[in-house]
């Protein structure tokens, strides 16, 4: 098999390494190729992803219009929220632009900015959840201290930590992708450029960057993870220990929303990793990534509104004054 190296340093220097950077592109093939389906996947992704944009802008707007959600859980969500609809933007609209022109191809310097994005914002999600756990620990075990641990400075470093943590991860994995020389099939069967699909097509020795990957997955989606069961442990014990029933149903209820979407969130990654270990199609491995790709963000918001009485009442009033507006 001949190897087409897409990137090398040398191209600048050598004529006959600028003539192999002819094949500068991915082909992404969705989910399905059958004609028939396509308007009907369209129509469904559109409407999944105008769902979630306004759903947690919808949730930004109402946090940051109402002075009584200017708490530590409340930003946290706040930039959840945001986080959710940069990561669907960084996939679903390529996805649709492509349906729509029925031109499949993704260029190299998009397919790993796509991979990078991908990264960032699925760590910086992985990481918020850990930290919104530690925010409930910190409320509920150590509520006479909780306006001195959770205060406005150590939120913004715990979000800026978070950021810049896996940002530095993404431009990892993207300069290991950089090394890599690519085979003539480039294929990738999924609707977005994923790190592990664009390592499978590279006719380079893959084996350090696919430890890189498994390395890096179990220490920053372990750790936080971690976290957030220790926090639980800490928090459910600390409850139980509680005199009144309505203290104890006031505990859970704020842990509700938060326990919600960190089981939607690691349940459905889990279901990808398992549907991929266990199926020999790819087509189907694509159809799973939607479930942790798509569906939590798209789930969030109404999570957090509907098992909320404050949100609840924040997006009353938003919506009364939009009203009075127009």
């Amino acid at each position: 098999m001949v190897c087409l190296p897409i990137f090398s340093i040398r191209t600048f220097n050598n004529m006959k390494f600028r003539n192999e950077t002819a094949i500068s592109e991915f082909l992404l093939l969705g989910l399905t190729e059958d004609p028939g389906l396509q308007p009907f996947i369209f129509s469904l992704f559109l409407s999944m992803y105008l769902v979630t944009v306004l759903g947690n802008l919808l949730i930004i707007l109402a946090i940051s219009h109402d002075p009584h959600l200017h708490t530590p859980m409340y930003f946290f969500l706040c930039s959840l929220s945001f986080n959710d609809v940069g990561y669907t933007t960084c996939t679903i609209p390529q996805m649709l632009v492509n349906f729509q022109t029925q031109h499949r191809r993704i260029t190299y310097t998009g397919c790993l900015s796509q991979v990078a994005f991908v990264i960032v914002f699925a760590f910086v999600e992985n990481f918020l959840l850990a930290v919104m756990a530690y925010d409930r620990y910190v409320a509920i075990c150590h509520p006479l201290m909780y306006t001195v641990i959770m205060n406005p400075r150590l939120c913004v470093l715990l979000f800026l930590s978070c950021l810049l943590i896996s940002i530095t991860v993404a431009l990892f994995h993207t300069l290991m992708v950089l090394r890599l020389s690519f085979c003539t099939n480039l294929e990738i069967p999924n609707f977005f450029c994923e790190l592990a699909q664009v390592i499978k097509l590279s006719c380079s020795d893959t084996i350090i960057d696919n430890t890189m990957v498994y390395v890096s997955t179990s220490i920053f989606g372990g750790i936080p993870f971690s976290g957030i069961i220790f926090s639980y442990i800490h928090i459910v014990s600390s409850v139980l220990r509680m005199p009144s029933s309505e203290g104890k149903h006031k505990a859970f209820s704020t842990c509700g929303s938060h326990l919600s979407i960190v089981s939607l969130f690691y349940g459905t990654g889990f279901a990808v990793y398992i549907s991929s270990a266990m199926s020999d199609s790819l087509r189907k491995t694509a159809v799973a990534s939607v479930m942790y790709s798509v569906v939590p963000q798209m789930l969030n918001p109404f999570i957090y509104s509907l098992r909320n009485r404050d949100m609840k009442e924040a997006l009353r009033k938003l919506i009364s004054r939009t009203a009075s507006i127009v």
